[in-house]
Parts: structure tokens; C-alpha cells; sequence
């Protein structure tokens, strides 16, 4: 079956002086998926999100999103295109002063020209797809837990209703019933608004309960992408000590009895 392809890189190079990141890197993200990326310490995952979304100029290669080279488009075609990704910071980066309700608000009258009234009444709505109550808006971050932290900064994230989301250790930091919660509304968001999702993640409960393909990121390239199943049988060492492991075969157990509960 053919798969429509949202995101094409190829031959990405990530250097830091004399630091090469990632070389030769090539990699696929198709719509309608969640692409889990994994990958050891120094690998460069989030470095290859924001050379995606935009944050990096990368050394060489090519970004492809919907079809159009974005590293060479003029700026304001290239700032459309952006404004179809929505990114969740792995701390979730909201603006200490600001409310949640403001936080989501700012990018839908700075990016899409709605008037104050109509910008906070969408973040509402976008408050409550993240699935917090109604009086998230007006608190400040500083008032929030760590999970509701994560869920405004999804709102936020969702706020210009992207088609691409992009998700950096969305449950670091959470405890594993509201690390499973938040996974779960990653899921449904995903197959209600015909989502793509590219998401870091080190969470092997994740990658097992709601990810379509795994993409592993080794040797300075990625060095597999493909159903869960299909990777964790690669012949790679860190690939069997990360699913094989203790903590892999938890989580692979994990998600069997949930499968055949």
C-alpha cells in the first residue's frame, strides 16, 4: 500500500565544530502516523526536530515537507508552511507571565489575525481537546503540575490546528498512570484530527502503546525505521540492550496483556 509521505529528508548533516551529529541522515515521516525516534544519549533527536521544524540550520541536506524543499523556500512561504507544525518543548516553554488561556491565545492572534475576544475563546476550545478543565486558562504555569504543564503546552501546540505535531519526551517527568493518560490522548488526537506525529521519546511504554513505526537513531544516521516488531529483531547492539532489556520486556508484556485484555 502506498503511504502519502509529509515529511522526506535526506543526506542531513548536523555538525558542531568538529562534533558530527548526524551524517547522511535520511528519513520519512507519513501522514496520518506516529513515528516514535529513539536513540542513545548524543544522538541528535531533538537536534533533528528542530532541523526539521525550522530552529536549525542544518550543514547539508534536504528538508521536504508536503512536497516543498523548506530550507530554500522564501521566507514567507517557508513561515506558512511552519505554521502547519505544532511543537510541544520537552519543558513545555509557556510563558511564565502569561496565563494558559493567554499562552495559547498569543500564537492565534499573532499567526492567524484573530481579534483578543475570538483567540481566547479558541483556546478554550483547544484547552479542553488537551483534555484540561476549564479553569486551566486562567492559572499560570507556575500554579500547574507537571502533567497539566504538558497538556497546556499541547493546546498551545494545537492552537493553529497543525497537521503536523511534533513532541519532545512529551511524558518525561510523569508518573506512569499520567505518562499512560497522556499517551493515550496523543492516540486519539492523532486518529481524530488525521494528525502526523513525530515524537522523542526514551518511554518504552509509549513506543509500545501508541507508536505506528519506530525509527532508531545510530551511527550518526537512523538506522532502522520501521514497525516496533521489525526493530527491536535488528542486529544492533543497542537496539537489543533498549528492547531487550529489563524495562523493554516490561513494557512489551505491558502492552500484550493490554492487547489480549
Amino acid at each position: 500500500m502506498s503511504r502519502e509521505t509529509v515529511i522526506e529528508v535526506r543526506e542531513l548533516c548536523n555538525r558542531f565544530g568538529s562534533q558530527v551529529v548526524h551524517q547522511h541522515l535520511d528519513f520519512d515521516l507519513y501522514r496520518g502516523e506516529i513515528l516514535g525516534v529513539v536513540g542513545g544519549s548524543g544522538t541528535g533527536k531533538s537536534v533533528l526536530l528542530r532541523s526539521i521544524v525550522g530552529l536549525r540550520q542544518p550543514d547539508a541536506g534536504t528538508v521536504r515537507v508536503f512536497g516543498e524543499e523548506l530550507l530554500s523556500l522564501p521566507a514567507e512561504r517557508r513561515s506558512q508552511l511552519e505554521r502547519r507544525f505544532g511543537v510541544l518543548y520537552q519543558r513545555g516553554a509557556l510563558f511564565s507571565s502569561l496565563t494558559v488561556g493567554e499562552n495559547i491565545a498569543l500564537p492565534l492572534i499573532e499567526h492567524a489575525g484573530l481579534s483578543r475576544a475570538a483567540a481566547e475563546r479558541l483556546a478554550r476550545v483547544k484547552i479542553a481537546l488537551a483534555g484540561l478543565p476549564q479553569d486551566a486558562a486562567d492559572k499560570y504555569p507556575s500554579s500547574l503540575s507537571g502533567g497539566m504543564v504538558k497538556r497546556a503546552a499541547l493546546a498551545r501546540a494545537l492552537a493553529l490546528d497543525p497537521d503536523i505535531l511534533f513532541l519532545d519526551e512529551p511524558t518525561a517527568g510523569l508518573d506512569p498512570i499520567g505518562a499512560a493518560a497522556f499517551d493515550q490522548l496523543i492516540r486519539t488526537l492523532c486518529d481524530s484530527l488525521g494528525l502526523s506525529v513525530f515524537l522523542v521519546t526514551h518511554d518504552l511504554d509509549t513506543l509500545y502503546s501508541i507508536c505506528d513505526r519506530v525509527a532508531v537513531l545510530a551511527q550518526k544516521k537512523v538506522l532502522v525505521a520501521d514497525r516496533l516488531e521489525v526493530v527491536a529483531a535488528t542486529d544492533d547492539a543497542w537496539i537489543q540492550q533498549y528492547f531487550h532489556g529489563p524495562r523493554g520486556r516490561a513494557a512489551a508484556q505491558a502492552a500484550t496483556a493490554a492487547g489480549s485484555g
